[in-house]
């Protein structure tokens, strides 16, 4: 099917033509873009800082701000500093163009997102994560002397699946490793799900779940266009490997979050900790409707439901809902098709999502 082309944000709902549809789809996991009260920050932001900054971070001219808001995302995440920078591809290469010119080698997890990788043609391995995780230490061993790098995701958000750290522990402590972990589908709201011992972690991410080691150097990067709702990046580390970042040619030429969403994210805490109460309850009542279809695969707690029968998507459709089916990364790659609910959906929503996916499995004869 060809894509949709709207000319409004998408939130509950999106009209295509003269219809409406439910929508199911998107990563804005929190409602921030569409929440009244967030755009009215925004509004006000605007209005002292203008709509950009066009100058360096490392320039002769500085805005508190940023120092500010960094402080908060540092608080929020557990780690001891934070650096944002215009994206969250460009979070990633910041941090891999760092890593390139202290010549490391790098090891990537499966389905390491793009904004990690050091070569277009770069290789993933095909391999499930547990036995990536198995051979991961012979593979550290076996490479030539030097820094190494490891990259890959903080969870499986493609196909709604958690990734275990406690491997972490077993690598070898006699090599000079970087961890990076992408944690754009994750930041904002990982921190109410169960990490792999069963409990809840602290923070407003995956930082707080990853054993840490003095032989291993750990880098946190994030999309803010997400859960969070701004348009920019993140990095979170040890204050002093940041500082490092920063003196690179990379960070210092390219331009800056726009100063008003740094001032929304000082400014917003009482709101996002709202969404967050409100997203808890929807995916309680997704997960209490949706997963006895045996449709889906989906990490408890966490907000998207993947299935590998992508012929839902035209099904639902019909039914005047818009759901995630498209192939990703590449046009290449293979569909995938995932439900995702989001703090904007009410539990009638919810509901009719339900009732609609009943219909589907009855007709399709899964059980």
């Amino acid at each position: 099917m060809h894509p949709f082309t709207i000319d409004q944000l998408p939130g509950r709902t999106i009209r295509y033509g003269d219809q409406d549809y439910l929508f199911f789809s998107g990563t804005a996991y929190l409602g921030m873009p569409q929440h009244p009260g967030f755009q009215q920050l925004l509004t006000s932001a605007i209005g002292r800082y203008g709509t950009a900054f066009g100058s360096s971070r490392n320039g002769n001219l500085q805005l508190g701000i940023y120092d500010e808001a960094e402080s908060r995302l540092a608080s929020w995440s557990g780690a001891e500093a934070a650096l944002t920078v215009s994206s969250g591809m460009m979070a990633g290469q910041v941090v891999v163009q760092y890593l390139r010119a202290q010549q490391a080698s790098f090891l990537y997890g499966p389905q390491a997102h793009p904004a990690l990788w050091h070569d277009p043609a770069v290789a993933l391995p095909g391999l499930p994560f547990s036995d990536w995780v198995a051979q991961l230490p012979d593979q550290v061993r076996a490479l030539p002397p030097g820094p190494v790098a490891i990259l890959l995701n903080a969870l499986d958000a493609a196909h709604s699946g958690y990734y275990p750290f406690d491997w972490v522990d077993a690598l070898p402590a006699d090599r000079a490793i970087t961890l990076v972990v992408d944690d754009s589908h994750g930041i904002g709201i990982l921190n109410d799900l169960p990490r792999a011992d069963g409990l809840l972690g602290p923070g407003w991410g995956i930082w707080p779940q990853i054993p840490r080691l003095d032989s291993v150097r750990l880098l946190v990067t994030a999309s803010l266009a997400k859960a969070m709702g701004v348009p920019g990046g993140v990095v979170l580390g040890d204050a002093d490997v940041l500082a490092e970042l920063r003196k690179t040619a990379f960070f210092g030429a390219c331009s800056p979050m726009p100063p008003a969403y740094m001032d929304v994210l000082t400014r917003a805490d009482a709101l996002y900790a709202e969404q967050r109460a409100i997203l808890r309850e929807n995916i309680t009542l997704a997960e209490a409707l949706l997963d006895r279809t045996g449709l889906f695969q989906h990490a408890r707690g966490y907000p998207v439901f993947f299935t590998e029968q992508n012929e839902l998507y035209p099904f639902l459709l019909e039914r005047g809902m818009f759901i995630y089916s498209f192939a990703y990364p590449t046009p290449a790659d293979n569909p995938n098709t995932r439900v995702i609910i989001s703090a904007f959906h009410t539990f009638d929503d919810i509901q009719a999502l339900a009732r609609a996916v009943y219909d589907f499995t009855l007709g399709s004869g899964i059980e």
